[in-house]
């Protein structure tokens, strides 16, 4: 079978547009969509009396020859069928005949591509949120491990406060946890079934349009033809949580590179996630976190992309929608690969806890806790605390001391109203203890975030 015959053109078309105008090149990544949707399509049309059982059976049998072909890599894809909608019911009509042009009773490419992306983003949404469950296996297993592993944490890249390594890593099970959490509502929300719309207007056949949504898993069906085929929303959200997600994973990269620097020293990758310098034989570099680094800047590119396309379109399908479905296929491949080599890398990375140790001792991570003690034992405000422990750090720097190495003389040579316990709350370990509020850092709260995540995980 050829191209679908023109009713308004006759001429033959030029090469040069064939190549231009064509998406078969890529649009064959839905080759498993097409065949399952006129799977559904044809069982639909014969349950309604619009075609006969035996063109249905024969229909489904032929296409089950072809996705056999197709993965088997026995398949020609062929330009001049120009996309993958045409090229399976041109395939189809050497297999069976004129039975194959049935298929497309009641239907139209519009509502047919329609069906064929949504269920694609659909089925990409769980593989996603399925590899990112397995990244929060992996985080909550580091983490279980390092309730009481300090660590310092930062602000504006600073040190600020003691906290420990546990509760830093279980920050991004919590962003990880929103992205999933984003990828299941963008499921439920999309979950509708466009095909039955036809063109633009719906169909003057006596479809019915719910059996063919339940026998492809739908929850239901679009409420209006004209937004149904036109709409991309689905596709906007995909790429839009798939941009949130990496920069995600782009933040937790980032904070590896420099964890792995000799600055820092406090992580360091496996042999098999790392690589070595070309001329420089004592190096071992990052190059997994910086190249998830920059994927994160494709992915953005990709949703701009299609924002950009939408912008202006006027009602119903245009062809600027061909350009809808490359950068989709190349943010759900990035999405998949960067989550599944983030989650071994983080198997393999040795952690320093001594190196994490010596840190917390740079900085006077328990400012604060001297400004509170001050405030609750020796009548200041808080404000005057403050201004009285910022002279204690000056004094602390002159001598080569962090705060927390101050003893009792040193202290009350600013406030003689302090008293002895004071030097167990500038301890570091103490300091982090203290902040057990509910979401704090302090190994019972971190304890408590973990039972929290680790039961969501299991209704997961």
């Amino acid at each position: 079978m050829s191209k679908v015959a023109s009713g308004k053109t006759t001429a033959p078309k030029a090469k040069l547009l064939d190549e231009f105008n064509a998406s078969i090149m890529f649009d064959k990544e839905l080759y498993l969509q097409d065949i399952e949707g006129s799977i559904a399509h044809v069982k639909m049309l014969s349950k309604q009396d619009i075609i006969s059982n035996d063109a249905r059976d024969k229909i489904i049998d032929g296409l089950a020859i072809i996705k056999k072909e197709i993965e088997e890599g026995k398949y020609q894809f062929n330009i001049a069928d120009e996309d993958i909608h045409m090229s399976i019911e041109s395939r189809l009509s050497t297999i069976i005949g004129d039975d194959a042009k049935r298929m497309h009773t009641a239907r139209s490419r519009n509502d047919q591509v329609a069906l064929d992306f949504r269920m694609y983003v659909l089925k990409s949404n769980k593989e996603i949120i399925s590899l990112l469950l397995e990244l929060e296996r992996v985080l909550l297993n580091i983490s279980k491990k390092h309730t009481k592993t300090l660590l310092p944490g930062m602000t504006h890249l600073q040190h600020a406060q003691p906290i420990n390594f546990a509760y830093h890593m279980l920050a991004y099970v919590s962003m990880f946890k929103r992205d999933i959490e984003r990828l299941e509502d963008s499921y439920k929300r999309n979950n509708i079934s466009p095909i039955g719309c036809a063109a633009l207007a719906g169909s003057p056949y006596k479809t019915d349009r719910e059996y063919e949504a339940s026998l492809l898993g739908f929850d239901s069906v679009s409420i209006n033809c004209l937004d149904t085929v036109s709409d991309r929303d689905f596709a906007l959200e995909i790429l839009f949580n798939i941009s949130t997600l990496m920069m995600h994973i782009s933040r937790i990269s980032e904070e590896i590179i420099l964890w792995s620097s000799s600055e820092f020293g406090f992580v360091e990758l496996s042999d098999e996630y790392s690589t070595s310098s070309s001329i420089m034989p004592q190096k071992k570099n990052p190059d997994v976190p910086e190249l998830l680094r920059g994927k994160t800047g494709r992915v953005n590119g990709n949703l701009i992309s299609l924002l950009t396309v939408l912008k202006g379109l006027p009602l119903a399908y245009n062809k600027d929608m061909q350009e809808d479905k490359e950068g989709v296929f190349d943010s759900v491949k990035t999405a998949k690969i960067s989550v599944k080599i983030l989650s071994e890398a983080l198997k393999g990375m040795r952690i320093d806890e001594q190196a994490m140790l010596k840190a917390t001792k740079k900085g006077h991570l328990s400012a604060t806790d001297l400004a509170d003690y001050l405030t609750a034992n020796c009548g200041y405000t808080f404000r005057d605390a403050y201004k009285l422990t910022g002279e204690v750090v000056a004094f602390a720097e002159e001598n080569s001391k962090d705060m927390s190495e101050l003893n009792l003389q040193e202290l009350q040579k600013f406030e003689p109203k302090i008293k002895e316990d004071v030097i167990e709350t500038l301890q570091l370990e103490t300091s982090m203890n203290a902040r057990s509020s509910q979401g704090g850092t302090a190994t019972c709260s971190t304890l408590a975030q973990l039972e929290y995540f680790e039961n969501w995980m299991k209704k997961s």
